[in-house]
């Protein structure tokens, strides 16, 4: 943390993928006069996945980050299947989706322990030195961190038998799957699926012992400091419920009626970006709201996704125990939940989900089937896959000629989605917590919370097409400002 009289930077900002800071402007009262939540790396994936066949799509773009790279193999797998108008076999969807409930599993584990649980399990005031994941396994004891760390393996297992390797999976295919599982790890994958259950189960008790039960916590969540009103966007099925894999995508208001409900292929008709000079990452909003700034409310198009947005647009969760805690979730707090640190209880809520559909795929026989694949035969040239990621809705549009050569390509990611909430979110909770320029780390980290709640993974987000810029900051040996160059 860097801070003057008037200017505090949080840079870089913590336990997140990627590389953002936080710039906070002060008046002469000491008070929040503004503040600017910036991401500072650029990828620029879009442009160079032109030229290439779409064949390669889910390759290369699960190799956007190690964090999420299942979400960008199947939303780009889903749309090479649009692109080739070809229909994956019942078994092949069953299979992805297996996959995919994995690395759920494995990355809503990550977040919650790793990434968001020092703040509730250690506090968010806590030094910074016990604020880690070693502060956490201090807190819970060494058994329970022995399962974290086992059952996030078997995670990682299960996605390498599915998918050819455990980080970045190789068996989306146009039309279906490289390869099926045989018996053999068919009963592997449902024995480490019991196991991966019974900790989807202690990890909602851990929450409702360590955060629901704890006052000062429950109080943060449903206070002011995080509750913003917005819009909500995720997938869900045929009944209204939460899903991951494939759906319709849905969009309530923020009093919780349906503004709008549509197909993959009409996205764009729904969804527009808006551009600032000022970070790399685009702000998506609903287009027929319109862009009216970095403002709340029923007259902004700024919308939210992840964990919190998919349950509130959902009628309820697929599955049984996942859908006890849902409806626990909803006695305690409004609906719908404009409280962005229940972005945690939710993705909890979603790790019990995601465990309890991967037993229910694997205990089906279709699982087992050859039939993985249909050849494509119809000429390529235009399609879009969308999936829930972890982070939230995750959009692949490819154009490509006649030979399946992409010409062009869009990638609408789910921490774009949440840009505009993030930026606001951040602001509020300054305004909340600094006054007369007074401010510590244990304030810093409180204003941190705000975007860790939503799982940033920004190298994922950053696709802007542009010169790179450059900013270069002269300071003092007191950590003033003095000279700023530009490009």
């Amino acid at each position: 943390m860097v801070e003057n009289k008037k200017v505090i930077e949080i840079n870089p900002v913590t336990r997140l993928e990627g590389h953002a800071k936080i710039e906070i402007f002060l008046n002469e009262e000491g008070n929040v006069k503004d503040a600017f939540f910036q991401v500072v790396e650029f990828r620029g994936i879009e442009r160079f996945l032109r030229g290439r066949p779409i064949e390669e799509m889910p390759h290369i773009t699960a190799r956007l980050c190690g964090v999420c790279p299942w979400a960008h193999h199947l939303a780009a797998t889903k749309a090479s299947d649009a692109v080739y108008h070809v229909d994956p076999p019942s078994p092949a969807k069953k299979l992805r989706e297996l996959g995919y409930m994995a690395h759920f599993v494995h990355s809503h584990t990550a977040h919650f322990y790793a990434l968001a649980g020092p703040d509730f399990v250690v506090g968010p005031t806590a030094p910074p030195s016990e604020r880690n994941i070693f502060g956490v396994i201090n807190k819970v004891g060494l058994e329970l961190g022995g399962a974290v760390i086992r059952n996030r393996a078997y995670a990682q297992d299960i996605q390498e038998i599915i998918g050819g390797l455990g980080t970045h999976p190789v068996f989306g295919l146009p039309g279906g799957c490289s390869k099926g599982i045989t018996a053999e790890e068919r009963d592997k994958i449902a024995e480490m699926g019991k196991s991966i259950l019974e900790f989807g189960k202690v990890t909602q008790q851990v929450f409702n012992d360590v955060v629901l039960e704890n006052s000062s916590y429950v109080d943060l969540i449903t206070g002011d400091i995080y509750k913003q009103p917005t819009y909500h966007m995720g997938l869900v099925d045929a009944d209204d419920k939460v899903t991951f894999y494939d759906g319709t995508v849905k969009v309530i208001d923020p009093e919780g009626k349906e503004h709008s409900r549509f197909a993959t292929n009409e996205y764009l008709d729904n969804i527009a970006e808006k551009v600032m000079p000022w970070t790399y990452l685009k702000f998506p909003y609903l287009r027929k709201v319109g862009w009216k700034g970095l403002t709340e409310g029923m007259d902004s198009g700024v919308m939210r996704v992840a964990p919190l947005a998919r349950l509130n647009v959902s009628s309820g969760m697929a599955t049984p125990l996942a859908q006890e805690q849902f409806e626990k979730f909803y006695s305690i707090l409004p609906r719908p939940c404009h409280s962005t640190l229940a972005m945690h209880w939710a993705r909890v809520i979603e790790l019990l989900y995601a465990a309890e559909r991967l037993g229910e795929l694997v205990a089906d026989e279709e699982i087992l089937s050859p039939n993985v694949h249909t050849i494509p035969t119809a000429v390529p040239d235009e399609g879009i896959g969308i999936v829930e990621a972890p982070r939230g809705t995750l959009v692949h549009h490819y154009k490509t000629d006649a030979h399946g050569i992409v010409q062009d390509a869009n990638l609408i990611v789910a921490t774009g989605h949440n840009n505009a909430i993030m930026c606001m979110g951040i602001k509020r909770a300054a305004e909340k917590l600094i006054k007369n320029f007074e401010v510590d780390q244990g304030i810093c980290n409180m204003i941190e919370m705000t975007f860790r709640a939503y799982d940033p993974c920004f190298a994922c987000s950053t696709h802007a097409l542009g010169q790179m810029a450059m900013e270069i900051n002269i300071r003092d040996d007191a950590g003033s400002v003095i000279e700023r160059i530009e490009r």
